[in-house]
């Protein structure tokens, strides 16, 4: 997988982040966001075909696959998405991208949802896979998206509850979890999953990415409530049309209230589209991109 990028541990703000990275040079940058349980292996064959026409660049978000696993605190702002995000535009920084394009899944995606909110100036546009707004999705909560959504209310249980039931056989519960969201299938690429498994059988990657989901429970509304704010940069929404986000949720309604130039559209995959059909997720993120803001020269 990732034949031809390089590979690094670049510093964020508090955690050390490993990336993959490849692109031609003078072409826009782009940076690409993971979801849970995986890592930046989930974009092994998107990425590719992205770096024809950007500066790719692959991360793991801290508390996840290679990247730092920091301490976390009684409030759980150590996972807030507004301290992931901050890690983002560091890496970034340093790379010398002071402004870029996002393409993010799952949890990476809320992460984007934040930085764009919080550093609209560093965003050209971002396009988001398979969520819609975290506050909006606890405030509809139905008992059919806890059916669906169980580990949402099963990771944001106190410490170390969760963590000990994962525990006992992180690869089996990995497996239960990912298979079924996708549709009772193995979408990913044996190489993939090998790191997804290794990533996730690491007591720190369980109890981080626990902490992933409590932030998201509590600070991450509480950041949501006081600003109340709306994204200004353009995003492009494709979420999976038999999911539970498309089937209890209306996805695109729910972003127009919180973004003021938004896109989108139901696809007839599951929520691992990504690794599904790699091709037309890269394209559909290549041909928005190229439609808003900077072109490769």
């Amino acid at each position: 997988m990732f034949e031809g990028f390089a590979e690094d541990w670049i510093e964020g703000e508090g955690a050390t982040l490993f990336t993959r990275r490849a692109g031609r040079p003078g072409t826009p940058p782009l940076v690409l966001l993971h979801g849970y349980p995986q890592t930046s292996a989930m974009w092994h064959e998107v990425a590719p075909i992205l770096a024809e026409d950007f500066s790719v660049v692959c991360l793991d978000l801290r508390g996840y696959g290679r990247s730092d696993k920091p301490s976390s605190n009684h409030d759980h702002a150590t996972y807030s998405k507004r301290a992931m995000a901050l890690d983002v535009v560091q890496v970034m920084e340093r790379l010398g991208h002071h402004r870029f394009y996002i393409g993010a899944h799952d949890r990476g995606a809320r992460v984007a949802h934040r930085l764009g909110l919080d550093y609209s100036h560093r965003v050209e546009a971002m396009t988001l896979l398979d969520i819609a707004p975290t506050r909006e999705m606890y405030a509809q909560t139905s008992a059919e998206f806890a059916g669906l959504y169980w580990h949402w209310f099963f990771l944001i249980q106190k410490s170390p509850i969760p963590e000990t039931i994962i525990g006992q056989n992180p690869v089996e519960f990995w497996k239960l979890k990912c298979f079924n969201q996708a549709g009772g299938s193995n979408p990913f690429h044996p190489d993939a999953l090998a790191e997804y498994l290794d990533a996730f059988s690491d007591p720190k990657t369980i109890h981080a990415s626990c902490e992933d989901y409590r932030a998201a429970a509590t600070i991450d509304i509480s950041h949501d409530d006081e600003d109340n704010s709306r994204l200004s940069v353009p995003i492009q929404v494709i979420w999976s049309k038999n999911g539970a986000v498309g089937k209890c949720f209306d996805p695109l309604a729910l972003w127009q209230q919180r973004a003021d130039h938004v896109s989108g559209e139901a696809l007839d995959l599951t929520h691992y589209m990504a690794e599904e059909q790699p091709e037309k997720i890269a394209h559909k993120m290549r041909d928005f991109f190229l439609h808003h803001g900077m072109s490769p020269r």
